[in-house]
């Protein structure tokens, strides 16, 4: 009888890999982590993550047995089970369930990791009891889950839900996706370093941050500085808020959510970025919604977030899918 008591949850990054064994309560109780080397083939990734999986299986035997495997990662394909042209990640278009089927023949699921997050936030974190809501992850990039009547939003091709990739300044910032304007290239860790440079560049304000070169610059010394209360760290995250709450006054007329959720490094800044945020969002929103949105921080623990939202993924798919779970017994590790 296959034991259902964990699943395995996957984040692939485009420097690290990490992994962990989750249970249905959100518990990561075993975890690890190995580089990605971005420049080998996903074929290598799968045969040096498995290797080390199968390990600590062989060494926990509480942990002999898992009911699935979740995977968040960039640019992947919910419906075709995909990686498609990943960015920072060597490996062209690939079926990575085909590849993990190799390894484990168990239930596999595979999305983005904005959309994993949603679905960590929905079932271990501040969306709990929540059917309508949207998740922004504000690290490198901006990355988005949306979640309506209870259900993710994929599209018709599995990428439904790029807010990252809204327009939101019109010949603005080149994007790394080769547009302009898209509002990743503002509201991100990346984002707002180039608004600290820009700003820079047109003030003369005495700052802290004309000390740091651009590589050196991160969120959390333009936090730190807005702390010690840096008026060109305190502008940038104003401008920042402006952007993002302007954009997500938009977002809401489409699925009018309870709440959005902000999670990732920049959101670690609190009310810097929180507060100007919900007054830009207030002052740009239809009058309908207005004070009906929250805006709210994660409640999932930063340093497994990523691989509990891969869990959550695989136990939505167990738990929604009853014949997934018959199948299951049946099968016994390779």
């Amino acid at each position: 009888m296959f034991n259902e008591e964990v699943v395995l949850g996957i984040d692939i990054g485009g420097t690290n890999t990490v992994f962990g064994f989750v249970d249905k309560n959100g518990n990561c109780i075993n975890q690890g982590v190995i580089p990605t080397n971005s420049n080998e083939s996903a074929e290598n990734l799968f045969d040096r993550l498995f290797y080390k999986v199968k390990e600590i299986m062989k060494n926990n035997p509480e942990l002999s047995e898992i009911a699935g495997i979740g995977i968040g990662a960039p640019n992947a394909n919910y419906y075709k089970g995909t990686v498609e042209q990943p960015p920072n990640l060597n490996w062209g278009t690939v079926n990575v369930i085909e590849i993990v089927k190799k390894y484990f023949q168990v239930p596999v699921a595979i999305t983005n990791d904005a959309n994993a997050a949603a679905i960590g936030e929905m079932q271990f974190g501040s969306a709990k009891g929540m059917k309508d809501f949207i998740v922004i992850t504000l690290g490198t990039g901006l990355g988005s889950g949306i979640v309506s009547n209870g259900k993710l939003i994929y599209g018709h091709d599995g990428f439904a839900g790029e807010i990252g990739h809204v327009c939101v300044i019109p010949d603005g910032r080149e994007c790394g996706c080769r547009r302009k304007g898209c509002l990743e290239t503002y509201a991100s860790a990346t984002g707002i370093r180039r608004t600290v440079f820009e700003l820079l560049a047109n003030k003369s304000s005495q700052s802290s941050l004309r000390n740091f070169s651009f590589n050196e610059l991160t969120s959390k010394s333009i936090y730190e500085a807005a702390v010690e209360g840096d008026p060109i760290a305190l502008a940038a995250f104003d401008y920042t808020g402006k952007i993002l709450g302007k954009a997500l006054a938009n977002a809401v007329n489409y699925t009018s959510p309870e709440a959005i959720i902000l999670f990732g490094g920049l959101a670690s800044a609190g009310e810097y970025i929180f507060e100007p945020v919900k007054k830009y969002m207030e002052e740009n929103i239809l009058n309908i919604f207005k004070n009906k949105v929250n805006v709210i921080p994660s409640t999932l623990t930063e340093g497994n977030a990523a691989v509990l939202g891969a869990a959550a993924l695989i136990w939505n798919e167990l738990n929604h899918t009853p014949t997934m779970k018959s199948e299951v017994e049946n099968w016994d590790l390779m």
